[in-house]
Parts: C-alpha cells; structure tokens; sequence
C-alpha cells in the first residue's frame, strides 16, 4: 500500500532557521490510515534554545494526536476524512511546530513502518 509521511520539527526560532525533528505523520490511504508518533528530547532543545517552552511544544503536538485520531483534541479539524484531516497537518506553518516536505513510500502495515519512520527521523 502506498503511503505519505511529514515529519514534523520544532523550530525554536524561526529566524535562525534551526529545527530538530519530533515527530512523523503518516497517511495510508487504502488501509484508512492516519496517525503520528512522537518523543521530545528536552536535553537536546535545552541545548538549542533553553527559552524554549517545551510544555507548549508537548500540547501542539497532543493536538496534531487529536487531528489524526479524530477526537476532541483535535477541535474542528478532526471532523474532517483523513484524507482532507492530513491534508490539514501536512499544510506549511510559520509557528514554532512546522511539518517538512512530504515524502511517500510503500508498506503492508503502516502503523509499523510509522514507528520505523520515527526511531530513523526522529530518534
């Protein structure tokens, strides 16, 4: 089955074009699929900017989890198809979560490439 992904990067600081990856989105059309994994590294951003509200990054991406997933979290935008709720994730941003360009790929169980996706771009 085919699939997109975006990974999604926390940019501290727009201006200085520094991002790390934290998470990645995944879309499987025929399999009805659309979910993302996430992990913060706090030691690593603290490294990159210690100003930066990590808490904040926590409930932006708790509410990329509710888009996916189709729940309340994900206010409005989760009441959309999968199709048109990726559609909404994968859009560019100018906030401090941004989600990169969109790549594809085929597998036969997309939950577990998402998590192959994750240990690679993400760590």
């Amino acid at each position: 089955m085919s699939y997109q992904y975006v990974v999604l990067r926390c940019v501290p600081r727009p201006d200085r074009e520094e991002f790390l990856n934290v998470g990645v989105v995944l879309h499987c059309q025929s399999a009805d699929f659309l979910d993302v994994r996430w992990h913060v590294d706090r030691d690593r951003f603290r490294v990159l900017d210690p100003l930066l509200d990590l808490d904040q990054v926590c409930e932006a991406l708790t509410f990329v989890e509710g888009v996916c997933r189709g729940d309340d979290r994900g206010g409005a935008a989760a009441r959309q198809s999968p199709g048109q709720r990726f559609g909404f994730l994968k859009a560019p941003r100018s906030t401090v979560l941004q989600p990169g360009p969109v790549h594809g790929g085929v597998t036969d169980d997309p939950a577990r490439q998402l998590e192959r996706l994750l240990e690679q771009l993400v760590g």
